[in-house]
């Protein structure tokens, strides 16, 4: 054992955890050569003083390719981790020699953080000209992994469920309500009273399966007897939703602070919805430390929580207020 510590500490290399994770992702040591510029045998000759080094089969030889073993799997997770902290140093060791003050890595989760990000990178700015953002936007399966492996420093968006965040550390934002949403035109925009046995009637544009807010949105329909039709459209995509909202009596369910967007208004069903979902917020890796450039749109985001708490309570007085001047000219008629 004093050996194995010995190789891990003394002896391994960058270029063996390249490798690792090169042969995971090809599982062909053919390819290997071919993608590093070197022989198959010198391929092979290199994962073998490694798996010598450690005293450790790493792979195995199968029909389907070459195949990492338990000892291998973990060994590649931890080379995939070591590298992106090692790319994440030349990144900064980059911006710092041009003179840029720092880069900050996110993955967005859509529709959740649309107007939290955006808030956010607009007081980063302001404050930090020189620090400088490359924004990833994907589900919570493909970011979280990134996030993980050190490729991210923080995801913003809805948090997902605890039970999924065993090694990463959250901090609560924006308290957004979910809300059901149609287009001002919609037939159900000018109805006084509304049930929810009103919705049967129309179609919906649903988050995917497996989103955040399928399965709660499809538990409140089912409690309040509203079927759903064969008739409807899945997206996380804000722009298709709002679009197809704009020319369409279709009906869906979104964020609070989607509705703000004054240049193509919305109608919010009065209709009261429990919370389905967990608030906006932000993730990050509790086993490696925030660089200043990620502590700083940190401060970004909190700041930029506060500013829409502030006007979300604005804009739903402000809408309750064209509500009921819209209702009272339908009296009038």
């Amino acid at each position: 054992m004093a050996e194995f510590d010995w190789y891990l500490q003394v002896n391994l290399k960058a270029r063996h955890l390249r490798l690792l994770v090169a042969i995971d992702t090809y599982r062909n040591l053919t390819q290997v050569a071919e993608i590093t510029h070197v022989t198959v045998p010198a391929v092979s000759k290199s994962l073998a003083e490694l798996e010598r080094g450690l005293g450790l089969t790493l792979f195995s030889r199968t029909m389907q390719g070459v195949m990492p073993t338990p000892y291998g799997e973990c060994l590649i997770r931890h080379a995939r981790a070591m590298l992106a902290i090692l790319h994440q140093a030349r990144d900064e060791l980059k911006t710092l020699s041009s003179g840029a003050e720092g880069k900050v890595r996110i993955g967005m989760l859509p529709a959740s953080a649309s107007a939290l990000l955006p808030q956010a990178l607009s007081i980063l700015k302001q404050k930090s000209p020189g620090t400088n953002v490359t924004v990833l936007e994907g589900t919570t399966e493909s970011l979280l992994p990134q996030l993980w492996q050190g490729q991210l420093d923080l995801i913003v968006g809805r948090l997902p469920a605890p039970d999924t965040l065993s090694s990463f550390d959250e901090q609560e934002l924006l308290e957004e309500p979910v809300v059901l949403m149609t287009g001002r035109h919609h037939p159900l925009a000018r109805s006084k009273s509304l049930k929810w046995s009103d919705l049967a009637a129309y179609p919906w544009i649903l988050p995917p399966p497996g989103s955040i807010l399928r399965d709660p949105l499809e538990r409140v329909l089912e409690a309040n007897n509203v079927p759903l039709s064969n008739n409807y459209i899945e997206t996380l995509s804000i722009h298709v939703v709002r679009a197809h909202l704009q020319i369409s009596d279709f009906i869906a369910v979104m964020a609070g602070s989607i509705a703000k967007d004054f240049a193509q208004p919305l109608h919010t069903l009065p209709l009261s919805l429990p919370r389905l979902v967990r608030p906006a917020g932000m993730l990050w890796n509790r086993n490696r430390g925030l660089t200043p450039s990620a502590k700083l749109m940190v401060s970004c985001l909190e700041d930029a929580a506060r500013q829409l708490t502030a006007e979300l309570s604005t804009a739903s007085h402000q809408t309750f207020a064209a509500t009921e001047s819209v209702l009272a000219s339908t009296d009038m008629r």
